[in-house]
């Protein structure tokens, strides 16, 4: 009875955040080669614990592609050609990202830090990752943070066939649903390497693709003091900023947030997550 409790207050937290905000110039709402698939995890049965993989893949994080020009958002999940790379930035609203978690030990410093400030982010989440800290996507639910589909193993999609990549995509939002509450909305492809297919799939799965503005490259662990530089220098209203809570030693990119975050705060943005206008 108290899991049905819950689950009932995230969706409905998630329902009313999703009625806020007014429509933004881009459509967009507002709050505050192979195609051998690997055999799909399979759904638990009722009552059993949720099967997991073995070892998380380890992989490198890399954007592979520029960004390109900004496209409309219609109110329906479009194809698109090109990833959206911006939103409107009425309110001086700002969009922070974070890729490839959830990290259990990197991921609830950044929650921490989003919570004291009583900021929402968006986390585009590994399907493998999620299975293993489905208690993170519970919190990120609870305290109204938006979860984002990155693939479940984290491939280069370029790199894959139809039917894997569909499997890719599919296992992820099906986990998120279990863990989050919700089915993702949103796509984000592995290095930025986008593709026809990621497209297309990923419009079927009722998710628009978001790519990013503003690069922290803290991947590469420049420096907490770089980081914080690349972010402060690139805030501007409609702009989304990419970083990392997992794929590594993200140490840097846990203290970087706990100084930028606050800056943009004092300068008058507002970070805040996307929201779509649906039907």
């Amino acid at each position: 009875m108290q899991k049905d409790q819950l689950l009932t207050r995230r969706r409905l937290l998630l329902a009313g955040a999703g009625a806020l905000g007014a429509a933004g110039t881009a459509g967009l709402l507002f709050s505050g080669p192979s195609d051998t698939a690997p055999a799909r995890p399979a759904a638990p049965a009722a009552g059993a614990p949720a099967s997991r993989p073995h070892q998380p893949s380890v992989y490198r994080l890399r954007p592979l592609t520029e960004n390109g020009p900004t496209r409309a958002v219609p109110g329906r999940t479009p194809v698109r050609r090109e990833p959206i790379l911006r939103m409107s930035g009425r309110g001086h609203h700002m969009f922070l990202t974070f890729d490839d978690g959830p990290d259990p030990d990197f991921t609830p410093h950044i929650l921490d830090t989003l919570a004291q400030y009583d900021v929402r982010a968006t986390f585009f989440v590994c399907g493998e990752m999620a299975d293993w800290n489905r208690d993170l996507l519970a919190r990120m639910a609870d305290e109204g943070h938006v979860v984002g589909n990155h693939t479940w193993s984290h491939p280069l999609l370029t790199e894959l066939g139809r039917s894997r990549i569909r499997t890719e995509m599919e296992s992820t939002s099906d986990v998120i649903e279990e863990a989050y509450g919700e089915r993702p909305l949103w796509f984000r492809a592995p290095y930025g390497a986008w593709n026809r297919a990621a497209f297309q799939l990923g419009a079927e799965l009722g998710m628009e693709p978001l790519a990013w503005t503003v690069d922290s490259l803290d991947w590469t662990t420049p420096g907490t003091g770089t980081i914080i530089e690349r972010i402060e220098e690139g805030a501007g209203a409609g702009v989304v900023v990419l970083s990392h809570d997992a794929g590594g030693d993200r140490s840097q990119s846990v203290r970087a947030l706990r100084t930028y975050l606050p800056f943009l705060l004092d300068q008058g943005y507002h970070p805040t997550v996307p929201r779509r206008a649906l039907g």
